[in-house]
């Protein structure tokens, strides 16, 4: 089977390897791309939380993002973690030498267990200069709230958040829902056109490691091989929704979800 695009990931190494540049990889992998790296930092973590982030040299972060490229071209773009204005700027400056134009933002910024992933001088970067060079940002509800100073405890707020994230110039915004009390998943996809609610079943586990990771990567796969922004983002949630609930059970706090999974639903994909 030879791979479909070729997906450059900029993103922060997880040691565990439930989340960051490891289920990213994992996750190109299993839906039949080929992955590429240019990693931001190295953190020390598990199940049950980080212990420690190690930066990389922000100027070694923009060789790799340009020096991979130049040998081998990526059809599309995932971010994850930046996690200084620094490495955002250099990041900023590596996507406007390589001209990418399909580019997916995850927003990392509260680990699963709580702990902070980046400054608030980086985030004001992120709104002002990132966010406008990338075809989709994909916050979770404490991101979006800190990236829109709104409070988020509906579907009509994920709704005012994404418009005013589409006011800050996003391209399109997808805000995953799976912080709300409610009984079902509610991840509201929004641009200046288009408008959808995508609704999952709510799988009660506490193994949901690295699912913002997981999807932003899988919507990155999708659209490199030439599916709209749209639909990337259902055929991700689905993948992730499957990943969940067929999770391996490993690691004492919350475990990883089962990126093999494509595996087993690849023919609902295609």
């Amino acid at each position: 089977m030879r791979p479909k695009s070729k997906v450059l990931i900029i993103a922060g190494s997880d040691s565990s390897g439930g989340a960051g540049i490891q289920a990213d990889l994992k996750t190109v992998t299993s839906l039949g791309s080929y992955g590429m790296t240019a990693i931001t930092a190295v953190t020390v973590q598990n199940t049950t939380g980080v212990k420690s982030v190690v930066p990389i040299n922000p100027k070694k972060i923009y060789e790799q993002i340009v020096f991979t490229s130049e040998d081998i071209k990526p059809d599309a773009i995932k971010i994850g973690m930046l996690h200084s204005t620094e490495v955002i700027k250099n990041v900023i400056k590596g996507l406007i030498k390589i001209k990418s134009k399909k580019v997916i933002l995850d927003p990392v910024m509260i680990a699963k267990g709580g702990a902070k992933l980046i400054d608030d001088n980086a985030i004001k970067i992120l709104k002002k200069d990132l966010l406008k060079k990338v075809s989709i940002i994909t916050p979770n509800i404490p991101e979006a709230e800190v990236l829109t100073n709104t409070k988020i405890s509906s579907v009509e707020d994920m709704m005012l958040a994404a418009n005013k994230l589409i006011l800050f110039g996003a391209k399109n915004v997808l805000i995953k829902g799976g912080h709300l009390n409610e009984s079902k998943i509610f991840d509201v996809f929004l641009n200046k056109k288009d408008f959808k609610i995508f609704t999952s079943k709510k799988i009660n586990t506490k193994n949901t490691h690295g699912t913002g990771c997981t999807l932003s990567s899988a919507i990155a796969t999708f659209y490199s091989c030439g599916k709209s922004i749209m639909k990337s983002c259902e055929l991700g949630i689905n993948y992730v929704n499957s990943a969940i609930k067929s999770n391996p059970k490993f690691g004492k706090g919350h475990g990883p979800i089962n990126h093999l999974n494509s595996l087993l639903i690849k023919k609902n994909y295609l």
